[in-house]
């Protein structure tokens, strides 16, 4: 099994949770530290609203005994700000502090934050060197391939990064204008890889351990990040471990493990935030969990009036059966 080192951190295996905003919150993590996750990155943290103690950014900053090792993301474009927001939070138990350098969301770009960020190199330089100075944990940061078309600089925003002291650079092979349509341009990871000292994660279109070890073969990245193939799909990162074990495509989950994890997945929510917003939460999750299955689009128009967990555990139960017909099990929505 390769392991990863970022910094002092040495990961078990080189499989990262990618930061998504409003699906890596702690129970989703959990589940995926049980599949084989190497290491899980949380929600993005605004380090404004950390400084001003905003309530709400609290609740995301959790951190669960049985998650370690986590990243903790922050995003903002005050390099005194991060900083000092890096160091408020140490105390806390992550391993890494992650900085966004990614996020193609207009309110974030809007604000200079996230993959606007990519746009000035110096200022990216500025707030890496004085988060990594202000704290003994390694720093490291996510980018995209740049900005837009006329703006392709990964390659020069990664080499400030390990110039700055960041101990590892996360690379989405696709521009910002692109938010995620269109292919990832692994390309760009193996450019940004052959230029730099320190690990590489690529990120983009890896949707299983076949994607995941083409991936590695292109680009010689040192680590996968992935985002969208986990959504309603925690197992992916067993399948990772068992294929880089084993050379065996693993078998995908059945639909009774389907339907169990989802009911596992509801009841996790509901514990950690609350009848009534875990159901809710659950929605968006069980719309990912039964895409391919029969019936689906159907499944998740009932599944989208339940506010409850007794309503969705008959719904689940009475639709999902423990295995479809061989032949119908790649059947789409």
């Amino acid at each position: 099994m390769r392991q990863l080192t970022i910094g002092n951190v040495t990961l078990e295996n080189s499989y990262i949770l990618a930061p998504m905003a409003g699906v890596t919150d702690l129970p989703f993590r959990l589940l995926c530290k049980e599949q084989g996750a190497g290491l899980l990155c949380m929600e993005m943290v605004s380090a404004k609203a950390v400084q001003y103690e905003n309530r709400n950014t609290y609740a995301l900053l959790k951190i669960h005994p049985d998650e370690m090792p986590v990243s903790l993301q922050l995003f903002g474009s005050e390099p005194d700000t991060i900083s000092e927001v890096a160091k408020r939070l140490e105390e806390l138990p992550f391993s890494i502090l992650d900085i966004n350098m990614g996020c193609p969301v207009p309110k974030i770009v809007k604000n200079g934050e996230g993959s606007a960020l990519m746009l000035q190199p110096k200022l990216v330089e500025e707030i890496v060197t004085k988060t990594v100075k202000a704290i003994r944990k390694p720093v490291t940061v996510k980018i995209r391939k740049g900005f837009d078309d006329e703006h392709i600089n990964a390659v020069e925003i990664a080499k400030i990064v390990e110039a700055s002291g960041g101990a590892a650079v996360a690379v989405h092979g696709r521009t910002r204008e692109q938010y995620y349509s269109g292919q990832a341009d692994w390309d760009i990871i193996r450019k940004v890889k052959e230029a730099v000292s320190i690990p590489v994660i690529g990120n983009g279109d890896v949707t299983s351990p076949q994607k995941a070890e083409e991936m590695r073969r292109q680009t010689g990245c040192d680590g996968i990040m992935v985002g969208r193939g986990v959504q309603g799909n925690p197992w992916i990162f067993r399948e990772f471990v068992q294929y880089e074990e084993t050379g065996v495509i693993p078998k995908r989950p059945t639909a009774g493990e389907i339907r169990n994890m989802m009911l596992r997945h509801a009841r996790m929510q509901m514990e950690e935030k609350g009848d009534h917003l875990g159901i809710l939460e659950m929605r968006k999750h069980v719309a990912w969990y039964t895409t391919g299955l029969p019936n689906a689009a159907k499944l998740r128009n009932e599944i989208n009036q339940t506010e409850s967990y007794e309503e969705l555990e008959r719904l689940l139960t009475e639709r999902i059966p423990d295995r479809y017909p061989e032949r119908n099990q790649e059947s789409g929505a």
